[in-house]
Order: structure tokens, then sequence, then C-alpha cells
């Protein structure tokens, strides 16, 4: 199966210790969002967890804990974006986290990691040619520690407009100009420009529409194929393949006005202090009336089909 780490929340770069504790104690419990006494116990076993999905906008607090996950199947997505702490105010300084990546590249491998520039937003000073500026200056630092970028442009969730009203669509001749001159950096500096859940309307300029955290890239990573069950999108235009989330909403402490995984700020930092990096679960621990289920998982693994790196 493929587990994943950061579609709720920002596991790398907050909750470290309690991965790493979930990870030699071999389980983790899950509340289901919608319904939270429901909680599904997942096996943290290589046997069963093919390959483990990080997004993050900070890999540096694992980089130290890669040697006790490297019997694991490893993808990692990390966001480098060039705005300040008026859109992202707990974000680090970019350059320690183009670093971090440069040194989780060199560890895990170049092949299992991808950069994303997510999401694209016009607002004051970032203007497209900000954004051109931004993006060749990181793609050329990030040159030969990746083959992947992807990129996309603000969805205005209900959460995004409610956190960042000032916040507008980016328009189609903007995200034509972006697209196409982003392609043209990707390629001079080895990579393959993904677009996120954009529809195909940068397919003419060489920007690959398929997804991005696709079966594809887990089986690059993994350096063979994987048999996975049929599933639904978790969104309309989203070819993402999203198995067994273990993060919690309403936890990530980047505090992005543009997130869609916060809604309110004092949440989220009601739920921070309630983090216990000792407990099975990532928010508090276990309550009356909870109803736990054991996932059901198998490795995915086609051992008979070998992929060329």
């Amino acid at each position: 199966m493929i587990l994943n780490t950061g579609q709720r929340t920002d596991i790398p770069a907050f909750y470290t210790p309690w991965f790493m504790n979930r990870i030699r104690e071999g389980f983790v419990m899950v509340r289901n969002p919608f319904d939270p006494c429901q909680v599904t116990r997942y096996a943290l076993d290589p046997d069963v967890v093919d390959v483990i999905g990080f997004c993050t906008k900070n890999p540096g607090p694992m980089l130290g804990h890669l040697s006790e996950i490297e019997e694991y199947g490893q993808y990692w997505s990390v966001t480098i974006t060039p705005y300040g702490r008026d859109i992202e105010p707990n974000v680090p300084d970019k350059g320690q986290v183009i670093r971090a990546f440069q040194e989780l590249s060199d560890q895990v491998g170049a092949h299992r990691t991808a950069w994303r520039y997510d999401p694209i937003l016009i607002w004051g000073r970032y203007t497209a040619e900000y954004h051109m500026e931004a993006f060749e200056r990181m793609a050329r630092a990030l040159k030969g520690y990746t083959r992947v970028c992807v990129i996309s442009f603000i969805d205005l969730y209900e959460k995004v407009k409610r956190n960042f009203p000032e916040v507008r669509a980016v328009k189609r001749e903007e995200r034509l100009y972006l697209g196409e001159r982003m392609a043209e950096i990707g390629r001079a500096c080895g990579m393959t420009v993904k677009a996120c859940a954009e529809g195909n309307e940068l397919e003419r300029f060489g920007v690959d529409c398929s997804g991005c955290m696709t079966v594809a890239e887990y089986e690059r990573a993994l350096g063979c194929r994987l048999d996975v069950p049929s599933r639904k999108p978790a969104r309309g235009a989203c070819a993402c393949y999203l198995s067994g989330d273990i993060g919690a909403y309403d936890s990530c402490g980047h505090l992005c006005r543009y997130c869609y995984a916060n809604s309110d700020q004092e949440r989220v930092k009601r739920n921070m202090r309630a983090h216990d990096p000792a407990s099975p679960f990532l928010i508090g621990g276990p309550m009356p009336g909870d109803r736990v289920s054991q996932a059901r998982q198998e490795s995915w693994k086609n051992t008979q089909t070998m992929l060329t790196l």
C-alpha cells in the first residue's frame, strides 16, 4: 500500500519525533476527519507499506532519521515558493529549505524527490515577473537534485477565501505565460514541469498534465511496478493516487494564508498544544466511544516487473 503523510498537515516539519516513534512502535492510529470516533489503525511495516509519500515545506527535521526508514520506499514532494511572511508566516528561510532539499536528494536520490512551486498566486508584489525571476533562481539551485517540478495555480476553496479574502484567481493569460516560461526553464535545468489539477491547457508548452503524486511517480521511486486497486480521484481534476493519510486537519503550524487544510488559527494552536509525541494519535489520544478498525493492508509491488531509473 501507499501511506501518505502530507495531505492534511506537514508531519516532517512539525511532528518528526512523533512519526519516528510511530515507526519504532510499528503502528499509527488515525481519526476520520468527518467522524472523529471512527479510528483506523495502520501497521507501519515495510512488508505491507510499499512507499511513504511525504509532502512538506521543510524536510530538515527528518534528515537525521532517513536511515531508520530506508526499508520503506519513499517519495518526497517538497514545496518551495517565493513568498514572504506576509503569506507564509512560519515557513523557514527559503535558502535553508533549498539546502535541506539538496541534502535530502543526496540521501534518497533525485528520482525520489519532487519540487513543488505551488500555489502560484498573483497579489501585490507577487507579480508574474516576480514569479519568473524567483522560479528561475530556485530551478538553478535545484538543478541535478530533482527531475520533477510541480506547479499549480491557487484554488479558491472556502477555507482559502476565508483566510485570504484579498486573493484572486490567476487569469488565463497569466497561467499560459507562466506555464510556457516555467516549462522552458525546467527543461534547461533537467526537470519535467508537471501541472497539478490544471487540466490540459499547458500541455502545448510541454508541461506534463498527467498529475503529480501518481502511481507512475511512486513506481519510479521504487523501481518496480505497483498493482494498485482502482480508486476515485480525491477531486475532479486531481490524478494523485491518495491512499491512507495519517495526518490531521487544523494542525499545520506554517499557517500559510492560502492553506486548504487549516480552517482557523486558534484551532490549529489548540491542536498543536494537544499533540503528544508518545501518543499513537497525531492529536490527543484515545477517547470514549472510539470505534477502532484495522486497515486492510497488503503489498502492491510487482517484483516481476522492475523499472530502469
